[in-house]
């Protein structure tokens, strides 16, 4: 049984959710990123998956990192081999997963890093010498999926134009330059993740917060 980190909803938000991409300077009246933070260390737990995949009063946490290098970002498209039949064909700018156990070695305050980091090496081969900067928010509850889940957006500069996906069977991936990733996702048959779409509308200002 997997176990996943999760936060209730009423420990993380305060009056308003917010929705789409929010960077490290929120609208007045929502939490700061550095907040967000906080509190996933303080009060979250672990539940099983199952459980938290169909309660939307909890969380399911979710580091998601954009990975580039120079102007150009890495973008991924899921294969029918991959496990996660819903994403199946989907682009993405982001790496994600679920915080596991696993990630709790080092404290509460290190878990989003310690996933960001196991996901990045689990679906990616690539030089570990890359910074990892937390640059925002996402959060979309207008469907099913996205109710249960939040994530937090990170970026890994990578030192190295090496890349390349590590299971070639369930993914496939190059980088793109973001001037053109950015317009892919505006074509109506783009299919990206929906955290991906709503990423790429605000792009810039996700790398100003660096």
């Amino acid at each position: 049984m997997e176990f996943v980190y999760v936060i209730n909803r009423t420990q993380l938000f305060d009056l308003a959710y917010p929705h789409g991409f929010v960077g490290r300077r929120p609208p007045e009246g929502h939490p700061t990123l550095d907040a967000y933070l906080e509190r996933a260390a303080l009060h979250g737990y672990f539940v099983e998956r199952p459980h938290a995949e169909q309660t939307s009063d909890i969380k399911q946490l979710i580091p998601y990192t954009l990975v580039l290098h120079g102007d150009r970002i890495f973008v991924v498209r899921r294969k029918p081999g991959g496990g996660e039949k819903r994403l199946h064909g989907k682009r993405s700018v982001g790496i994600g997963g679920h915080i596991n156990p696993v990630d709790d070695a080092s404290g509460r305050s290190e878990l989003v890093f310690a996933a960001a980091r196991r996901e990045l090496d689990e679906e990616l081969v690539i030089a570990p010498d890359y910074s990892l900067t937390p640059v925002g928010i996402i959060n979309d509850d207008a469907n099913p999926v996205g109710s249960v889940h939040f994530g937090v957006v990170l970026v890994a500069r990578l030192q190295s134009a090496a890349a390349e996906v590590r299971e070639h069977d369930t993914l496939e991936g190059d980088f793109l330059p973001i001037d053109e990733a950015v317009a892919l996702a505006k074509e109506p048959d783009a299919n990206f993740e929906t955290w991906s779409s709503l990423i790429l509308e605000n792009l810039q200002q996700a790398l100003d917060q660096e």
